[in-house]
């Protein structure tokens, strides 16, 4: 029988697609976690024993991931207060102490060493660190931009002609959530019992030049990048009606980009799960429609 499994988070997009992928190759006890269990009732239709974490309060979380042997710990989305997030993941971590979890699996962010100019960067470095220190074996998953995030920005840029960026000549290693997915659960299912953090992206880098070049031949509308510096991109965010700090992290991704930190692809999907990871041009190539109705 396979080791008892458990997904947090699994309400949420990333979650829930990789619940999906467990009920088709684990065979032994899974168990999910969410703030909202009646969320997943059709999961506990299919004998997912689900349960309610909250991870502000630590010691509920003993209860939450009682059982489990190895543990996927998708980071939280509690950012409207600095630091609350590494608590909840501290408090995630103490309770898998406890209750004997031997694995996690965290899903992190490219480089976010103590310089990066990501604004989300220091949540994750601080529960790297955590990890690191906690005396349990982990494999941190530091997940590159989602493709996926692709189709809110590019239908916006083909309905106007104009792709908006402060990446200047920077390229970005995108990975599609579904690939994120895969290799959580590859780390999930493996008996790797060890400390290992890797660097997840698509097969290779694009810049938001090629994106635009991309975009147009997808649409059939030509799409041109227009580089900005940050202050600008932020400025302009904001303007369209959106609120200052999240136009403030989407701004400190593309510094990231501009600044060389999200352009080296790895071979890490397909060293965990075999197969390679999706492109960028396949990818958006699968959505041309949707593309197509952005230029009509």
């Amino acid at each position: 029988m396979s080791a008892p499994l458990l997904v947090t988070g699994a309400s949420g997009h990333l979650g829930r697609r990789v619940v999906e992928l467990l009920l088709e190759s684990h065979k032994g006890s899974l168990i999910v976690t969410t703030r909202e269990p009646s969320k997943l009732s059709d999961l506990a239709a299919r004998g997912v024993v689900v349960r309610k974490a909250d991870f502000d309060d630590a010691k509920s979380l003993d209860t939450a991931f009682a059982g489990a042997e190895r543990l996927l710990l998708i980071s939280t989305d509690s950012l409207d207060v600095p630091g609350r997030r590494i608590t909840q993941h501290q408090n995630a971590l103490d309770a898998a102490l406890r209750v004997g979890v031997r694995h996690i699996v965290y899903t992190s962010l490219t480089r976010p060493e103590p310089d990066s100019p990501i604004t989300l960067a220091k949540d994750h470095w601080a529960t790297e660190q955590a990890l690191a220190k906690s005396g349990l074996s982990y494999t941190v998953l530091r997940n590159n931009i989602y493709a996926d995030m692709l189709l809110n920005s590019l239908p916006q840029a083909i309905a106007t002609g104009q792709l908006v960026a402060a990446t200047g000549t920077g390229s970005t290693a995108f990975i599609t959530r579904e690939d994120c997915a895969r290799i959580a659960v590859a780390a999930l299912r493996s008996t790797f019992d060890g400390k290992r953090t890797m660097e997840v992206t698509g097969p290779s880098a694009v810049s938001h030049a090629e994106l635009a070049r991309l975009a147009g031949e997808l649409s059939g509308r030509p799409v041109q990048f227009v580089p900005v510096d940050a202050a600008s991109l932020k400025a302009g965010m904001v303007a369209h009606g959106l609120p200052a700090p999240l136009a403030e992290v989407y701004a400190s991704f593309d510094v990231a980009v501009a600044e060389g930190r999200m352009g080296e692809a790895t071979g890490s999907v397909a060293e965990l799960t075999g197969k390679a990871p999706t492109s960028v041009a396949s990818f958006l190539t699968s959505h041309r429609e949707t593309l197509k109705a952005a230029g009509r």
